[in-house]
């Protein structure tokens, strides 16, 4: 069997074993069995996936999409983490072009004339790149985050980019999740507390009404939802 047969076969016996496994088995079984071969994907929203991995792994990669687009306040919790927790390895994945080399071929503001193609080129290639130096990647995709995730395993084969993907928290609740941020001290985006509930890149964000959706302030007008990190 090929390597990839290994892991796609380890994946899906993982799926089923640990289909009900808590967030720190699931990094527990992450650790033990990538070691220092698989990264932590964050968007700096909040710092609890990366806690949750640094008391399994101290030493761990975090992997942080810097597309040139990020509010200020995002990068701050990103050299926060830095802070924090001094172990953990930061790994900044860049698209091959700045920001005004996308603007000279494409043309000033990419983003709102085709959001999608801006997302593949800031965000998606970056993604794959940088996942193709590992054999497992987790996130902190969860069930309720959205339709789209409602079926979200807490380990699969990740088909797109070749890997395995661990999803350790992928069945809290909101009240899990606020209630392990709250009670752990973790840090959080400023923005969170005025009503910027699913951070992105800054063109793209929006505030959220009380009572609307969280993710409905991402690409806001549009009938785009995801930016296609997750299928």
């Amino acid at each position: 069997m090929t390597a990839v047969a290994d892991y796609r076969a380890l994946a899906e016996r993982a799926g089923k074993e640990l289909a009900d496994a808590t967030a720190e088995e699931a990094l527990r079984w992450t650790a033990d069995t990538f070691g220092d071969d698989f990264i932590v994907a964050s968007n700096m929203q909040d710092a609890v996936l990366i806690d949750l991995a640094t008391k399994v792994k101290p030493a761990v990669d975090v992997l942080f999409l810097e597309t040139g687009y990020h509010f200020a306040e995002t990068l701050g919790v990103r050299d926060a983490v830095q802070t924090v927790y001094p172990d953990v390895r930061i790994v900044n994945a860049q698209a091959e072009q700045s920001v005004a080399e996308q603007d000279a071929e494409y043309g000033p503001k990419l983003h709102e004339r085709d959001p999608g193609q801006c997302c593949f080129l800031r965000k998606v290639v970056p993604l794959r790149q940088t996942l193709g130096k590992y054999s497992a990647w987790v996130t902190g995709v969860r069930r309720v985050d959205a339709p789209t995730r409602a079926n979200t395993p807490i380990v699969t084969w990740d088909e797109r980019n070749g890997l395995v993907k661990i999803n350790p928290i992928a069945a809290w609740t909101d009240d899990e999740f606020t209630g392990y941020l709250h009670e752990n001290g973790i840090l959080e985006n400023p923005l969170v507390s005025i009503g910027y509930l699913s951070i992105g890149c800054a063109p793209c964000t929006a505030k959220v009404e009380p009572g609307q959706d969280p993710r409905s302030g991402r690409w806001a007008g549009q009938s785009k939802t995801e930016c296609g990190l997750h299928g």
